[in-house]
């Protein structure tokens, strides 16, 4: 997991969930800040007592900047203890320091957890530079030494899983979104499609008969009435589900039950036939779902593309373990056009199920749409 944290840290920019300064910062401030004063004073061995005051009040106050410049904040701590460490290497003196300082084991966490790749790499440096110089100044022993550099890196590591974790939490999140996105596109698609075509459809065929039989003009209208209002609902739904408000998930999906309405609504020409065969009592909602969109596209293609085509043949056919929807018109074999999207997304629904999905020109004439789909895909 490490590994491939580390692989991704270095192509990737600043993690963008860092949160500016929380409540919880404020409080760890002001708990350490107490801390180094109290020490400070009752402490009575502390070297360079108003130095040691002054570098642990700098230190504390930055914690409240690890979250958005975690690089800074590293550079600015560690480079004071790198001059710290220089100077009492060049006096022989004793280093000074509270024993409140071991809050600096935060920042190695803070720079791997917020930092960017090259961020990560200069503050490594600093931090890297200031424990040799620390060890070289007061080396307490090969024991101690390793010890001591361990606790100050591990953190360091900590952060760079934590990052790892949420990085690919936040890659499945992206994933599931998508699929979402997938999934109402689809739904738009195939909804808005249909009713559109077959409103267009009786549109037109209103307007050539308006002036011969103004009754047929005025029954295509309630079509067209119909079409919208059934077209407006499924709208509804759709931005039920983007609201995420709990009433669309209580609205049913449409299903096999409901081919014998789909046929009924593009008319009598192309003429739809709809013949079922088999039991499908206990087909899971999902696969009927599916087989009803997948009918209700090619239905829709058929009738945009399919020219002179004069009927149009539905069969779901029911086995043990799967189900069957076929499609055929007898129009002449045009292409479906292939830029849009309607085959793509008859292909995704019967992929995420398991199923099989075949489109092309029919054998002598037409155009032809196979799905074939497990009975139990999606579940019951």
């Amino acid at each position: 997991m490490l590994r491939n944290a580390v692989r991704s840290l270095l192509a990737e920019p600043r993690a963008p969930d860092a949160p500016g300064r929380v409540w919880r910062d404020w409080v760890l401030v002001a708990g350490l800040l107490t801390a180094a004063v109290l020490e400070g004073v009752l402490r009575e061995d502390v070297v360079w007592r108003p130095a040691a005051l002054v570098v642990a009040a700098v230190t504390v106050c930055a914690l409240l900047w690890r979250r958005t410049h975690p690089l800074g904040v590293v550079a600015a701590v560690f480079g004071v203890l790198i001059v710290v460490n220089v100077v009492a290497l060049i006096s022989g003196d004793a280093t000074f320091g509270l024993y409140m300082m071991i809050c600096v084991v935060l920042l190695p966490y803070s720079l791997v957890r917020w930092g960017s790749g090259r961020e990560i790499l200069i503050g490594l440096a600093f931090i890297l530079v200031a424990l040799v110089l620390g060890l070289a100044s007061d080396f307490p022993g090969y024991g101690e030494a390793a010890a001591g550099s361990m606790f100050l890196l591990f953190p360091a590591t900590v952060g760079l899983a934590v990052r790892y974790l949420w990085t690919a939490r936040n890659r499945e999140l992206g994933q599931v979104r998508l699929r979402e996105r997938e999934l109402l596109a689809r739904e738009l698609h195939d909804t808005v499609a249909h009713h559109v075509s077959a409103i267009v459809i009786r549109a037109q065929a209103g307007r050539a008969v308006a002036a011969t039989r103004p009754e047929a003009a005025v029954d295509a209208l309630a079509i067209i009435e119909a079409e919208g209002t059934r077209t407006l609902a499924e709208m509804r739904s759709m931005v039920g589900v983007l609201r995420d408000d709990g009433t669309a998930a209580l609205a049913p999906q449409p299903g096999v039950a409901d081919l014998e309405r789909l046929a009924r609504s593009v008319g009598d020409r192309p003429r739809v036939e709809v013949e079922v065969s088999g039991d499908l009592d206990d087909l899971g909602p999902a696969v009927g779902a599916a087989i009803y969109r997948i009918a209700q596209e090619s239905i829709t293609n058929a009738v945009r593309h399919a020219r002179q085509a004069t009927r149009i043949d539905v069969r779901l056919t029911s086995y043990d373990d799967s189900v069957r929807l076929t499609v055929r018109d007898n129009g002449e074999a045009t292409s479906r056009n292939p830029g849009g999207y309607g085959l793509v997304g008859m292909t995704e629904r019967a992929t995420l199920l398991g199923g099989t999905f075949a489109a092309g020109p029919g054998s002598d004439r037409g155009w032809s749409v196979d799905v074939v789909l497990p009975r139990t895909a999606g579940g019951r």
